[in-house]
Parts: C-alpha cells; structure tokens; sequence
C-alpha cells in the first residue's frame, strides 16, 4: 500500500510535472496538430504504455539492486538527485518557450500508437527519471517497495494520460495562443524548474530505511 501521508504531495508533484511540457506533450500536440484529435489521443495512449513499461522495468531492477547492495542506493540516489536538479537549472536557463510543435508526416494510427511506445521505451532519460521520482514516495514499512513503485508509475501515468488527453483536443488553440504569450511559457519554466530542483535536493537529504 501507499502512505496515505505522503499520496497528497505525491499527487501534486506528479500533476505540476504532467502539465509541464515535456517531449511526450510535443509529441501529442504534434500529432493533434496535424493529423487531428484521434490522432492525439492514439499517440497519448502509445506514451502511456511505453511509461507502464518503464515503470516496471525500474521497479523490478531497483528492487534487486538496492536490496542487495546498500551502496548502489546511494549512488542511484544522488546521480538522480543531481539528474533532476540539472533538469531544473536547464529549464530556468531555456530560452525556449514555444510548444508549437513541427509538422509531422501522416501515417495510420497503430504507427501513431506504435510511434507513441517506441519513443518512450527507447528514451533513457524515462527511466531516470523514474528512478529518481518515484522511490522518494515509498516504504518499506507499507510493504512491497517494487509494488508501491509500480502503482505510483501507474498514477502517474494515468495523469499524465489524462494531461495529455486535455492536449490532443485543445492542442491548434494552445499552440495559437502560446505563440502569442511568450511569458507565460517563461512562468511555466520557472515553476518547472523550481520543481525539479527542490525534487532534487529533498532526494539528496533522504535517508534509506
């Protein structure tokens, strides 16, 4: 189970980094833009998946890693402790504010879906970030530590699924706007960026239990 302490801080985290525009927003808003809003939908579910298996695979990997050797802990736990503080300052220091996304190419919706899966699996930086997310919301004491890892990836997945949902059918209007609201984007930046860096340092300070 999930400490019902911390599912509230966990929920908020997840839900303002959901909404910051990512590689996986893009990609939506891409396919929205310029094939239509099935189109956004399919590739946003081909993302959800390709996070379901992210997920797993770091809750299975990290479990037999840090069970057995307590010094891969803290070096999992400070590489992304500096992972996700590097994210933060690079997104402060970005000058790039615009989500409008390039012109994609049309093709079928199961290579949409299939496009979605692959560019997430493939994507190191999933997984690390995953690795330095979601450990910081588990236990031991409330059992399974792979177990509570796979539902909070799974939590997380279902608000990002949603986010990007919300994306797909708003994405010609979003992009319209934002084109025309640089400050906005630069706000949303900095709240991103103040996210990763204080994910960052809170993981630099936790201590194994």
């Amino acid at each position: 189970m999930i400490s019902l302490a911390v599912l509230p801080l966990f929920l908020m985290a997840a839900w303002a980094l959901n909404i910051a525009p990512g590689p996986d927003m893009l990609y939506v808003i891409a396919r929205s833009a310029g094939q239509g809003q099935r189109a956004g939908f399919v590739s946003a579910l081909g993302i959800a998946v390709g996070s379901l298996i992210q997920t797993c695979i770091v809750a299975l990997g990290l479990a037999s890693i840090l069970a057995a050797v307590p010094l891969a802990y803290n070096l999992v736990k400070f590489v992304g402790a500096a992972y996700l503080v590097y994210l933060g300052v690079r997104t402060l220091l970005s000058r790039q504010h615009s989500l409008i996304a390039p012109q994609v190419e049309r093709m079928g919706l199961w290579r949409v879906f299939a496009q979605g899966v692959i560019t997430n699996v493939l994507n190191p930086k999933v997984a690390l970030f995953f690795l330095a997310f979601l450990p910081q919301f588990t236990s031991p004491a409330h059992g399974s530590v792979p177990l509570q890892i796979i539902i909070l990836g799974t939590i997380f997945n279902i608000s990002g699924t949603v986010v990007n949902f919300i994306v797909a059918l708003f994405a010609s209007v979003l992009g319209r706007w934002l084109k025309g609201h640089a400050r906005a984007s630069k706000m949303l930046n900095w709240l991103t960026g103040g996210i990763f860096i204080g994910l960052g340092v809170r993981l630099a300070f936790l201590q194994r239990q």
